[in-house]
C-alpha cells in the first residue's frame, strides 16, 4: 500500500518540511511507500495520486487532482504532535493480513487461550489473521512461506523464546500472552502502530535481536528452559512410577537387571531424568543467546548434575552459558569470511570453557551446599513448617493463574523433583486444580450468583481444573477480581497446606487426576484427594459468601 501526502504550509513552510520529515520516518518504521508533496515541489501527477493506496491531505481542504477520490484531512499540528498515528488512521480503512505464533512455557492452556485473542481481536477489527500455536506437541496451524510472504504484520504473543529467523523483513511486534489474552484487540491495534521490520540474519538484526533479549529479562528465559525440561520431567516420572508398580521399590537392582522393570528405571530415572538439568540449563542459554548458547549451557547442565548442585546449579549454568556466551559473540569480530566459524567453532568452544570452569572452580559447590540444605530442610518438614509453605505454593499458584508468582511456584516444585523432594510437587499440583474446581462447584451451588454465559463456562472450568489447567479460572477472575481471587487464593493455600502437612507426593509434574491411577505416581492418595476436596469446598463457599445475587436471577 502506497500513501500520497499532500502538504499546504500557508506560512508555516518550516513546520511543513518539518511534518513531512515526520511522516517520512514513520512510514519508513512501518514499511510503507509514501510521495510527499510540499506546497506544489515535487509535484505530483494526477496519476501518482491515482495509484495510491491512500491521499493525505494537510492543510488544505481540498485538491483538484483528487476528483471524487476520497481522501483523509489533518492539520499540521496533528501530523507533528502524532505522525504515526496519522499513518494508522491512514490505514484503518483497510484490512491487513496478519500471522501470529503464540507460546507459553507448559505449551497448554496460554498458547491457545492468547491464540483465541488474537482470532477473536482480529475479527472485531476486520483484519484476516492466521495463529501459528507452539504448545506441547510443537507447531500447530503451521504458518506457510507463502502465508508470512503475504502479511503485513507479524504478531509474537509467547512467554518462550520463539524463533523469528523465517520474519526477515516483515513488520514485527512482541508481547507476552497476557496481552493476547486480556484484549487481543488492543493488541492487535498497539502492534499496528509499533512494529518494526524484522531485519532477519544481519549484524544489526544480531546485535537487535541481542537488545530484545535483553529487555525480556531472566523470567523469560527461566521459563524457556523449564518448558523445554517439563516434558522429560513428566516421561521419567511416569516411567519410574510403573517400574516400581511392576517391580517393587527395588527394582532398580541388579537383581532385577534384565526385567521390564528394570529396563522402564532405566529409561526414566537414568536417561529421562539424567536429561532434565542439562535441558533447563541449554534452552535458558538458548533463550538469551540463541543456539550458539545451547551447547555450552548443556555442557555446564552436566557439570551442575554430577557436581550435586541439580536444578539451581542448572538454572545458575544456564544464565552463565547464556549471558557469557552472547557478550563473547558480541565482542569477538572476524571479519565478514571468518564470522561463519562463531557459531559452530569458537563460541561452543570459549562459552563451554567459560562456563565450565566457572561451574567447577566458583558456583558448583556453594550451590550444591544450598541445595543439600534446601534438601534435607523440606524432606525434614513437619507441622507448622510444612503448613506455611504448603500455603505459600498454593495461594502462590491461584494468585495469577499461569502468570509470573504462579508459574514460580510451579518452576520451584518441578525443580525439586530432581533432587527427589516430591511434596512442593503434590502441593502446587492440587492448588493449581482447585481454582478452576472451586469455580466449577460454585456455578452449581450458587446459581443466581453467576451469569448463565458464567455457569456455562463453569462447566468448562471443572474440566480444565480436573487437568490441572489453572487458566479455567481467568474469564471469572477477570470479571470480579476483588472478590474471585481472594477466594480462589484461600482454597488453594488450604490445599497446599494440607497436602504440605500430610506428606503427599507427586514425581510427575502434570495431568490433574490422569495420573493419579497410575501406580506409585502419587504416595499418600488419600491425603491428596482430602487436599484438594477441602480446597475445592472453600473456594465455593467463599465465592459463595463474597459475590452477591444478580438481579436478574435473584430470588
Amino acid at each position: 500500500m502506497s500513501i500520497v501526502a499532500i502538504i499546504r504550509s500557508g506560512e508555516r513552510s518550516t513546520q511543513a518540511r518539518l511534518a513531512a520529515e515526520a511522516l517520512r520516518l514513520a512510514a519508513q518504521r512501518r514499511q510503507l511507500p509514501i510521495d510527499i508533496e510540499i506546497d506544489g515541489q515535487p509535484a505530483l501527477s494526477a496519476g501518482q495520486i491515482a495509484a495510491a493506496g491512500h491521499v493525505l491531505l494537510i492543510g488544505e481542504e481540498d485538491d483538484a487532482r483528487l476528483g471524487r477520490r476520497a481522501a483523509r484531512r489533518a492539520t499540521l499540528d496533528a501530523v507533528l504532535a502524532d505522525p504515526a498515528g496519522q499513518l494508522q488512521a491512514q490505514e484503518a480503512g483497510r484490512a491487513l493480513r496478519i500471522v501470529a505464533v503464540t507460546s507459553c512455557p507448559t505449551g497448554i492452556a496460554h498458547t491457545f487461550m492468547a491464540a483465541e485473542g488474537l482470532v477473536q481481536g482480529a475479527k472485531a477489527l476486520g483484519h484476516a489473521i492466521r495463529v501459528e500455536t507452539q504448545g506441547s506437541v510443537g507447531a500447530q496451524d503451521a504458518l506457510s512461506d507463502a502465508e508470512i510472504a503475504a502479511a503485513d504484520l507479524v504478531i509474537i504473543a509467547a512467554d518462550t523464546q520463539v524463533a523469528v529467523e523465517r520474519f526477515a523483513g516483515k513488520r514485527l511486534f512482541k508481547s507476552g500472552t497476557k496481552a493476547a489474552i486480556g484484549d487481543g484487540k488492543a493488541l492487535i491495534r498497539h502492534a499496528i502502530e509499533e512494529a518494526q521490520p524484522w531485519a532477519g540474519a544481519s549484524p544489526a538484526a544480531a546485535e537487535a535481536a541481542n537488545q530484545e533479549k535483553a529487555k525480556d529479562g531472566p523470567y523469560r528465559h527461566l521459563m524457556t528452559g523449564v518448558s523445554f525440561m517439563l516434558p522429560f520431567v513428566t516421561a521419567g516420572g511416569i516411567l519410574i512410577a510403573l517400574a516400581f508398580a511392576l517391580g517393587g521399590i527395588y527394582a532398580f537392582d541388579d537383581a532385577h537387571k534384565g526385567t521390564l522393570a528394570w529396563s522402564l528405571f532405566q529409561i526414566g530415572a537414568k536417561s529421562a531424568f539424567a536429561l532434565m538439568v542439562p535441558i533447563l540449563a541449554g534452552y535458558i542459554a538458548y533463550s538469551i543467546a540463541d543456539r550458539p548458547g545451547i551447547a555450552p549451557g548443556m555442557v555446564g547442565g552436566m557439570l551442575a548434575a554430577s557436581l550435586g548442585s541439580g536444578f539451581l546449579g542448572g538454572i545458575a549454568a544456564g544464565f552463565i552459558a547464556g549471558y557469557g556466551t552472547r557478550e563473547l559473540n558480541r565482542r569477538i569480530k572476524l571479519g565478514q569470511h571468518l564470522d561463519g566459524l562463531k557459531p559452530v567453532l569458537i563460541l561452543p568452544v570459549l562459552g563451554s570453557l567459560l562456563t565450565g570452569l566457572l561451574m567447577i572452580y566458583v558456583v558448583g559447590q556453594p550451590v550444591a551446599a544450598v541445595l543439600a540444605a534446601l534438601t534435607e530442610a523440606l524432606k525434614g518438614m513437619q507441622g507448622s513448617s510444612a503448613l506455611a509453605l504448603g500455603a505459600l505454593l498454593g495461594a502462590m499458584m491461584a494468585f495469577d493463574m499461569g502468570g509470573p508468582v504462579n508459574k514460580a511456584a510451579y518452576a520451584f516444585a518441578t525443580g525439586l523433583i530432581a533432587s527427589q523432594v516430591y511434596t512442593p510437587m503434590a502441593a502446587v499440583m492440587a492448588a493449581g486444580m482447585t481454582p478452576p474446581l472451586g469455580l466449577a462447584l460454585a456455578t452449581r451451588l450458587f446459581r443466581n450468583r453467576f451469569s448463565a454465559d458464567e455457569r456455562e463456562a463453569g462447566k468448562a472450568a471443572g474440566v480444565l481444573g480436573l487437568a490441572f489447567i489453572s487458566e479455567g479460572a481467568i474469564p471469572f477472575a477477570a470479571r470480579d477480581p476483588l472478590r474471585v481471587i481472594p477466594a480462589l487464593m484461600a482454597g488453594s493455600a488450604l490445599a497446599g497446606a494440607i497436602s504440605m502437612t500430610m506428606g503427599v507426593q507427586l514425581k510427575v509434574p502434570h495431568g490433574g487426576v490422569f495420573v493419579l491411577p497410575i501406580p506409585n505416581a502419587v504416595e499418600h492418595l488419600g491425603g491428596y484427594l482430602i487436599a484438594l476436596a477441602a480446597g475445592t469446598a472453600v473456594t465455593a463457599l467463599l465465592l459463595g459468601l463474597l459475590k452477591k445475587p444478580l438481579p436478574q436471577t435473584a430470588g
